[in-house]
């Protein structure tokens, strides 16, 4: 383990090797072939602009825009370039976050911060929704309503039937990260207004590039504040718009509706906190970056990008429905690819696809979904597309070959008998103790049939187990 604070300072070369180092141990994030977490465009000389510009800022506290006004300037330009592309009126008003999550909190917080005199607000969302609902709900003590969803989309009769007068706010997504469908945000919307409750769409994933899709011509519905009933929406500059992390948006129709999400405390001897976001001091390093990545690129730059995109989508797709077991499990309306597999072990295919250079995001079952692969799909992926046909063959061939899983037998578990010491030994017995993460078929097989509680506690052990010092 590298000393972090060292007897007398290391010289800054070698720093920077020790940290080229650890690097060479990640996932590629440039490329093409890491279909997760990170956001790739392939244009020469972004990554050395924003770098440039995060460093003209990261010293820049977000704290006071008085006493940082240049901040201030680049947040609100953010937010206007946000609200021009999901259509946003001259009433518009928004905040710059750290990321969806804190984009999707905030917007609970708004929403059960306008009624106080419900005692016990609930949230309803689909079955579908991002998870950093449940992480918002579970952090502001609101009651989440999970509602069962028709053909992998928010069903408005359910949805409907969902809402009670302590409702303060009903969500959906454009479109849903798992499958990468859209909900039908103006039926949906409509009934959240008839009833007099707040609606967000939960646009992080894919807000940036929706629209420029739907410019292309893909047959996607109204989902942005052009539909009446919608009061927010949040989307993440960090994914489609490709700016360094963490940047997301989050807008609201009018600044009435905004109002409560803000905290201001005065009531102690130093100064008055007011914040419109979850952090109070923020670097302004990752706005910095954002703005020169979007001024960079620009609209017809975007519209370049999605249309590399949705090609690359197409001929992913393609691959998928030529190859003999596998099969598409969702529509590929938007940027994401969704496989399930046909008489092959999908987490030994993910494996092989590993293998091959081709990283997933396996998904759990759910309900009586199925386990499936994941892929999200950027611009990078343009260039080396061509490759994964062959691949998903071989992968598949060499996955049919080795065979299921087979499950070790393990003793009935409930999330309260996850110890340390139960972590430590089953993360010894999984080979996975010494940091060696490429062999994951075994992992996720135990964890998918597992239930959620115990997958939770597993999962919570494991990061635990991981996130520790080591001593030399």
């Amino acid at each position: 383990m590298i000393d972090a604070l060292p007897e007398k300072g290391v010289p800054g070369e070698q720093i920077l090797a020790e940290l080229r180092e650890l690097r060479g141990g990640d996932l590629p994030t440039h490329g093409g072939r890491l279909f997760a977490y990170v956001y790739d465009p392939a244009l020469d000389g972004l990554d050395d602009l924003a770098r440039a510009a995060h460093a003209t800022s990261a010293h820049v506290n977000g704290l006071d825009p008085t006493a940082f006004p240049s901040l201030l300037a680049m947040e609100n330009a953010l937010v206007a370039a946000a609200a021009t592309v999901l259509h946003g009126g001259p009433e518009t008003v928004g905040s710059v976050t750290s990321g969806g999550t804190e984009s999707l909190i905030l917007a609970v917080k708004a929403a059960r911060d306008a009624h106080p005199e419900i005692a016990r607000p609930r949230l309803v969302v689909p079955a579908t929704a991002h998870a950093a609902f449940a992480k918002a709900a579970h952090y502001l003590r609101v009651e989440l309503d999970t509602v069962p969803v028709k053909d992998l989309r928010a069903d408005p009769v359910a949805m409907a039937a969902a809402i009670t007068p302590e409702t303060v706010l009903v969500a959906a997504s454009a479109p849903s990260y798992a499958h990468g469908v859209v909900d039908p945000i103006p039926e949906l919307a409509a009934i959240a207004a008839e009833r007099g409750v707040r609606f967000h769409v939960d646009a992080c994933f894919g807000g940036w590039i929706l629209p420029y899709l739907r410019r292309l011509g893909a047959d996607l519905p109204d989902f942005d504040l052009a539909v009446p009933g919608v009061t927010s929406i949040s989307v993440d500059l960090h994914k489609y718009a490709y700016a360094p992390k963490g940047v997301s948006i989050l807008l609201h129709r009018d600044e009435a509706l905004r109002r409560p999400q803000y905290f201001a405390y005065a009531d102690w001897p130093g100064y008055t906190m007011i914040n419109p976001v979850i952090s109070s001091t923020r670097s302004g390093g990752p706005i910095a970056a954002a703005f020169a990545t979007l001024r960079s690129i620009g609209d017809t730059g975007y519209l370049e990008l999605a249309t590399r995109t949705r090609e690359a989508v197409a001929m992913l797709a393609a691959a998928v429905e030529e190859t003999d077991g596998v099969r598409l499990y969702a529509p590929p309306e938007t940027s994401v690819v969704c496989l399930a597999a046909d008489g092959v072990d999908l987490f030994v295919l993910a494996d092989e696809l590993a293998a091959r250079g081709w990283h997933t995001q396996p998904q759990m079952a759910y309900a009586d979904l199925p386990p499936t692969i994941h892929l999200t799909v950027t611009a990078a992926v343009h260039e080396t597309v061509a490759d994964f046909a062959p691949d998903l063959t071989a992968a598949v061939a060499a996955a049919r070959a080795r065979g299921p899983v087979e499950l070790p037998e393990l003793p009935p578990l409930t999330p309260e008998m996850i110890t340390p010491e139960l972590i430590a030994s089953l993360a010894e017995g999984l080979g996975l103790a010494g940091g060696d993460f490429t062999q994951m078929a075994m992992v996720n097989s135990i964890l998918n049939a597992a239930p959620p509680a115990l997958r939770e506690a597993l999962l919570t052990g494991f990061l635990s187990f991981l996130q520790r010092p080591m001593t030399q």
